[in-house]
């Protein structure tokens, strides 16, 4: 599958097999516990359809000039997926495997400053890659340590347009239907700040524990003691 513009031509091919992969772990222990956090939640919900793809860490790929361009953000949701999920077990082509990602997410460290760079010769920065390339609608960017969170959406002209949050202080993210703001306190023994949702009504999509932990309470009021 192929699209043009004047400066560059992008190709939607699959990863080659013996296509090197960065292998680095990532550089924030924040990294793996917000992405799981934002997965949970959602499965808990029954936000995430069979064909939904969630990544963390994972390449989502597209060739820019007959270069291969791999990029893997912290975390992503692709709506839907068109190939079987072993076919998508290394790697996504967007386009050519399914959809493009509705929304794709980087926390950041104190060593990477990647997630902003612009630059459009080869390899890509991140942001020219999601808004250009893939042309990605949502694109978060989170600093946990202070929990500011900054939310762009593409506009018709095809640019990143810094959000502002609603009195709640969110962001709606249409593609999902529901919420993203910053919730402060604890889990898996982090405390600080994390990322959740929200849907439509304002209402918080809870994790398993706390799901459990309101069980317990309704049971309780009833005058049941919950089972150890």
């Amino acid at each position: 599958m192929l699209a043009s513009t004047a400066n560059y031509e992008i190709t939607w091919e699959k990863l080659p097999d013996d296509f090197v992969l960065d292998d680095e772990p990532v550089d924030n222990l924040n990294q793996p516990s917000l992405a799981a956090a934002l997965t949970e939640s959602l499965e808990i919900a029954g936000k995430l359809p069979a064909n939904a793809l969630i990544t963390t860490n994972y390449g989502i790929c597209a060739t820019v000039n007959q270069k291969m361009v791999v990029k893997a953000p912290d975390w992503a949701y692709v709506p839907s997926i068109g190939v079987p999920r072993e076919e998508v077990k290394r790697s996504y082509t967007p386009r050519l495997q399914g959809n493009i990602p509705a929304i794709v997410m980087e926390f950041l460290s104190d060593t990477e400053g990647g997630e902003y760079s612009s630059k459009p010769t080869y390899p890509p920065g991140k942001w020219f890659f999601y808004q250009r390339v893939l042309e990605v609608p949502n694109y978060v960017i989170f600093e946990p340590d202070a929990g500011e969170l900054e939310v762009y959406q593409l506009d018709d002209s095809a640019q990143y347009q810094l959000q502002n949050p609603d009195a709640n202080n969110r962001y709606w993210v249409a593609q999902m239907g529901l919420f993203l703001g910053v919730w402060q306190g604890t889990r898996e023994n982090r405390t600080g700040y994390w990322l959740r949702w929200w849907d439509e009504n304002g209402e918080l999509l809870l994790w398993g524990s706390e799901r459990a932990e309101r069980l317990a309470a309704q049971l309780r009021a009833a005058g049941i003691e919950p089972e150890a």
